[in-house]
């Protein structure tokens, strides 16, 4: 008898079921930040390059985009390598991510900067919390030295948005508020589904 694999019923990895729980955590909610950051930048970009007079915007996030397809890789493929999966939420998250997106682009091109420097703000602390507990117990060299450059390659996002206009955004201090509550929010979830 053969087995019709679209209505097999796959029984989810449970999270942190490889050799380290808490490395398994950190590559979990590492992917499901660079998937929603992915998801920012293209949702961005799609209503900046609809603009012609927009076009070098639409570039510059297109470019942060690829940055944060970079890190998506190397996540997925440690996620792979390790014999782990993503978070169940990142099917959510991605479409989230999106219309954040979209909506903060629709704001204007100081909030879609706020956006960024909302969320890179959270990642690149929270990627120093992840050094940080390498430096405490755990011997992984590559996987820190990961995490460090890809901290860097955030606060680079960071510095940008605020170089061109975060802080201005109309309602700045509500929106980044939402922002930041919104990614630690994704981040508790994500460590544990």
């Amino acid at each position: 008898m053969k087995t019709n694999q679209s209505t097999r019923k796959i029984k989810p990895i449970p999270p942190g079921s490889g050799a380290n729980k808490k490395i398994a955590e950190m590559l979990r909610i590492d992917h499901a930040g660079e998937t929603a950051a992915v998801g920012i930048y293209r949702g961005q970009k799609a209503v900046f390059s609809s603009l012609a007079h927009k076009q070098n915007l639409a570039e510059k996030f297109s470019q942060m985009q690829a940055d944060e397809q970079v890190h998506l890789d190397a996540f997925s493929d440690q996620l792979l390598q390790r014999g782990e999966r993503p978070t169940a939420m990142i099917g959510i998250w991605s479409g989230m991510s999106y219309a954040l997106g979209v909506g903060t682009a629709l704001l204007g091109e100081r909030a879609a900067h706020a956006c960024t420097e909302a969320v890179e703000s959270v990642i690149e602390k929270h990627y120093q919390e992840q050094i940080d507990e390498l430096d405490n117990g755990h011997d992984q060299p590559e996987l820190r030295e990961m995490f460090v450059q890809f901290r860097e390659d955030e606060l680079g996002h960071r510095d940008h948005a605020i170089d061109h206009g975060a802080k201005d955004a109309p309602g700045y201090p509500l929106l980044s508020a939402i922002i930041t509550l919104g990614c630690k929010a994704a981040i508790k979830i994500s460590a544990k589904i």
